[in-house]
């Protein structure tokens, strides 16, 4: 398979100095129908990202970490508390502009590959753009690029099942990519991979980051963990420890 080559970061990234995500006392709490409390899942969480970081956030089941990445990545607005993305605040957006902002802002990769058996690997990455209107000409060039960038030149035309499992990756990699994101957002991205093929991904993972992109990354795994330079611990619905690990 071809070595990737990394496009430079966009230019509209963010200085150094100005954070990707600033969360302050974010709270969500589920209730039952009759309105009364189910689960209190994250309780006062007060987190600062950066610009080029690498995070992996990590706890066990029940630790807030799923629902803490559900908030990160717009999918779930919190109960209460501040939450600052670039320089937007998306707590009290509506629906329709927090929709079309998550889509510009935040790339997502998950365990599942979630790409469409029907069309091509292009046209899967090119996908999110039609969501922002870029005309097809344009779509399709930046999803090629997107794809040449993992390492997929070769194999454009060719639909998912015709690939294996870490090259459908790759290609989920590409599509979260292609819209030129603030953050990419990945969840247990090798779960469903054997160890040589989820290396490989951690290795572009890794490229992604020299290149300047931020990631944070959710994992259970001590391994994974270890090849980011920031491990964040969840423990009961709040931060347990924050800890850079390397530079």
């Amino acid at each position: 398979m071809p070595a990737a080559t990394l496009s430079e970061p966009e230019s509209t990234t963010p200085a150094a100095t100005t954070p990707v995500a600033q969360l302050r006392d974010i709270r969500k709490t589920y209730f039952k129908p009759d309105g009364s409390v189910m689960v209190e899942a994250l309780k006062g969480v007060d987190l600062t990202f950066m610009p080029g970081e690498y995070v992996a956030i990590m706890g066990s089941s029940g630790s807030g970490k799923s629902t803490l990445m559900n908030v990160l990545g717009c999918l779930d607005r919190p109960t209460s508390g501040q939450f600052l993305l670039g320089d937007r605040d998306v707590v009290n957006m509506d629906d329709e502009d927090l929709s079309r902002f998550r889509g510009r802002t935040i790339g997502f990769v998950f365990q599942s590959f979630n790409l469409i058996p029907e069309l091509t690997i292009v046209e899967n990455v090119a996908t999110p753009l039609f969501y922002q209107g870029l005309h097809k000409r344009d779509r399709i060039e930046r999803a090629r690029g997107s794809l040449c960038d993992v390492g997929l030149g070769d194999r454009l035309d060719h639909t998912p099942r015709e690939l294996s499992g870490g090259q459908q990756q790759r290609v989920a990699i590409a599509r979260a990519l292609v819209t030129r994101p603030l953050v990419l957002m990945a969840d247990e991205p090798t779960g469903n991979l054997d160890s040589a093929t989820g290396a490989a991904i951690l290795n572009l993972f890794d490229e992604l980051n020299r290149s300047g992109m931020t990631i944070l990354m959710v994992t259970h795994d001590n391994n994974v963990a270890a090849r980011c330079k920031r491990i964040v611990r969840l423990s009961d619905g709040v931060v347990a420890t924050d800890e850079i690990v390397r530079t």
